[in-house]
């Protein structure tokens, strides 16, 4: 593994721990600390713990900070209020996903978005490159930051148990600003990436440590890596940036449709697209893919019909640990959807029967 890699503030905690560590967007991060399967089902089960401090920052702030988020964003930013974050898009002028994100609006004009780790540097560029015209400020403070996710079934009365606000009755993407965990002043988002329950802490980088520390105390609580975190958000449908998302899939294409709103009277980058995708439909659609025989689908799996003309290709797939069935996300032309149609997936030499599900009961 190269010395190059980035580390989270938790490497050495990785170390001692015994983890296995891998190399992934130019970071150093543990695959897994003891089975996939079994951080898998401590997350499905009871809860575990997640460190996400290779995300990137990118904070925009000016007099007119709004007007500039509107313009790089898909999704409405008049939505964003000062206790609700949003899921949204950075699309290039094709409506090609540059990076999915959750923007933050921290204040009047001033805004944090967080980005995949791997896209952080090309999103800023991308960001900045178009600020010129907007009286605004655009800063990577990647660096400033440390997030940790607690998820599963355990998580929101666990994190109830340690701040000093009340977190019982929060929505998915509410947040709270200045709340206190363990003496630190974090920001506690009703987020995460497992289809669980729980939260993500934004804090300042030197803390993650303490705050990673005080929160294994609880011996419920274990650790999980990348391996689970991707097994855990495929059962789940989501979308991982790279495969289900890219430069050349929108958000109509990709699954994301409701992170773009092109009828809206502000102009984004990438609308027209989008508004004609929306009136007229896009040529690919996401779906969700079960598998009906043996086999496990890979990414890049070639799909066919039943007569075997290649209809789309696997974005994600694995075994479920929830069912032992293979799953997967494929994209596929938008005229061969229909719920519940069988179709094929070559596996290696095989042709193995699947059937389209809907993406969030793919482990049902």
């Amino acid at each position: 593994m190269s010395n190059d890699l980035k580390k989270t503030p938790l490497y050495d905690r990785f170390i001692e721990s015994g983890a296995k560590i891998v190399e992934f967007g130019g970071w150093a991060m543990p695959v897994q600390f003891s089975s996939i399967k079994e951080e898998h089902n401590a997350v499905r089960e009871v809860m575990g713990i997640f460190d996400v401090s290779h995300m990137g920052e990118v904070l925009i702030e000016g007099k007119e900070a709004s007007e500039f988020i509107q313009y790089v964003l898909s999704n409405d930013t008049d939505q964003l209020s000062d206790n609700k974050a949003q899921y949204t898009a950075l699309c290039n002028e094709k409506g090609g996903v540059i990076d999915d994100l959750i923007t933050y609006k921290l204040d009047d004009n001033k805004f944090l978005l967080v980005v995949n780790a791997a896209n952080t540097d090309k999103d800023y560029e991308w960001i900045k490159s178009h600020s010129d015209k907007f009286d605004v400020n655009v800063e990577n403070v990647s660096d400033q930051y440390g997030q940790l996710a607690v998820q599963g079934p355990k998580a929101r009365d666990y994190v109830a148990s340690l701040v000093d606000v009340d977190v019982s009755e929060m929505k998915p993407f509410e947040f709270k600003k200045d709340v206190e965990i363990f003496g630190k002043n974090v920001i506690l988002s009703q987020s995460g990436y497992t289809g669980e329950d729980g939260f993500e802490i934004y804090c300042d980088s030197k803390d993650v440590v303490d705050i990673w520390d005080g929160l294994l105390e609880n011996a419920d609580l274990k650790p999980a890596g990348l391996g689970a975190r991707d097994t855990l958000r495929l059962e789940a449908g989501l979308p991982l940036h790279g495969q289900e998302l890219s430069e050349d899939i929108t958000p109509y294409e990709g699954g994301i449709a409701f992170a773009a709103k092109p009828l809206i009277e502000a102009d984004f980058i990438g609308k027209d697209v989008l508004k004609d995708q929306k009136e007229n439909g896009a040529k690919l659609r996401s779906v969700g893919l079960e598998m009906i025989e043996k086999g496990i689908p890979r990414t890049g799996y070639d799909v066919l019909d039943l007569e075997g003309n290649k209809i789309g290709q696997v974005t994600s797939g694995t075994q479920s640990p929830a069912t032992g069935k293979g799953i997967a996300l494929a994209m596929i032309d938008r005229d061969e959807f229909e719920m519940g149609k069988e179709v094929i997936v070559q596996v290696r030499k095989r042709q193995v029967k699947a059937k389209i599900v809907k993406k969030n009961q793919i482990s049902k």
